[in-house]
């Protein structure tokens, strides 16, 4: 199977996707089974304590839910703020949230308190540019000078009353949420679902085949494909493989070169991890520190497996850190969590 699929589906009850290019799974999606704040989701929260030792502030959400809010300054308990969830909250632990409040569409993305107009840079024609500038600066006219927006690449093919249309809808909900301070802890804007996150952010560049409804995971191998993301040990080419073992302190990623004995054989696999270390990372919803052990190989070659993975994160776009290598000859970094791991949601 040739070519890049959408496919949106349903498993185990609950609204799912996937992207998969060339028969191989790319990422995939489902909602959650429970009630716990969606990334995106846009409360009206209460300032609870601070945690100085932590540089933060608890934050009261509906339900009884608690967030935590970093690097924050001027606020005083029983101050109603305006948050974000950023990611995944650990189990026992509070929600991550900010208040640099993103309102995100597939064209659009308003950001209060961070003025200007801006294209996306993957945007290169210069007449394209201008007229998306010019688009910008009509559907903005009026707003609040503190209110900004960025033109995301999909509007490059996009019809421009579409992309109006969108931005005049986000502009009207920031503008409605940023207007509502007054109150209790409140839900103000939901998180996205699966479908409509993927449907916002994979379809840049326009997919080859977009396949909806009963059937659609089973015609293109996507239960076979989830269950392999759940797997422990992930084949290499060349008959080697990598383990990925998530623990309560860390992500602990083991390379093996397999039957190969061939002196090259550890730089082979080595690079064939790197590659897809983000890949998997994202499938599996992993995230935090992660410390892989690569196969035996001369301390020179670091310096290339490195790079094959720096540009593969890079590509990857997640918010990731590479640290480097350690005394013992293992490789640090850290992945921000954006998503519970795919184990807890199908578990």
């Amino acid at each position: 199977m040739k070519g890049r699929v959408i496919a949106f589906d349903t498993l185990r009850g609950r609204p799912a996707a996937a992207l998969i290019a060339d028969g191989r799974l790319e990422d995939f999606l489902i909602d959650p089974a429970d009630d716990a704040p969606v990334p995106g989701a846009i409360y009206r929260g209460i300032v609870d304590r601070p945690m100085k030792g932590q540089g933060g502030v608890f934050v009261r959400l509906p339900d009884g839910a608690t967030g935590f809010l970093r690097q924050v300054s001027g606020l005083a308990p029983g101050q109603p703020v305006l948050v974000q969830v950023s990611g995944a909250a650990e189990p026992g632990k509070a929600v991550p949230v900010t208040a640099r409040l993103l309102f995100k569409s597939r064209y659009a993305i308003l950001t209060p308190d961070a003025p200007g107009l801006n294209v996306s840079r993957r945007i290169r024609d210069a007449a394209v540019r201008a007229g998306l500038d010019d688009l910008a600066a009509a559907a903005m006219a009026g707003a609040a000078p503190d209110l900004g927006l960025i033109l995301r690449s999909a509007c490059a093919d996009a019809d421009p009353d579409e992309v109006t249309g969108d931005i005049a809808l986000m502009r009207g909900l920031a503008e409605a949420v940023l207007a509502d301070l007054s109150g209790g802890p409140e839900l103000l804007v939901d998180g996205p679902g699966a479908q409509e996150t993927a449907w916002r952010d994979w379809a840049d560049p326009p997919p080859d085949e977009v396949a909806e409804g009963e059937g659609a995971f089973a015609a293109f191998g996507v239960h076979e494909l989830v269950d392999a993301a759940l797997s422990l040990r992930v084949p290499l080419p060349g008959g080697g493989h990598m383990m990925l073992e998530p623990t309560r302190a860390l992500v602990a990623v083991d390379v093996n070169t397999g039957p190969d004995t061939s002196p090259a054989a550890g730089l082979k696999a080595n690079i064939a991890a790197a590659r897809d270390l983000p890949r998997q990372l994202r499938l599996r919803g992993l995230a935090g520190q992660v410390v892989v052990d690569f196969a035996p190989m001369p301390k020179k070659e670091r310096a290339l497996v490195e790079q094959v993975m720096r540009a593969a994160f890079k590509a990857d776009g997640a918010e990731s850190s590479l640290s480097g290598w350690t005394t013992l000859g293992l490789y640090e970094l850290v992945r921000k969590r954006d998503r519970r791991s795919l184990a807890e949601e199908l578990a």
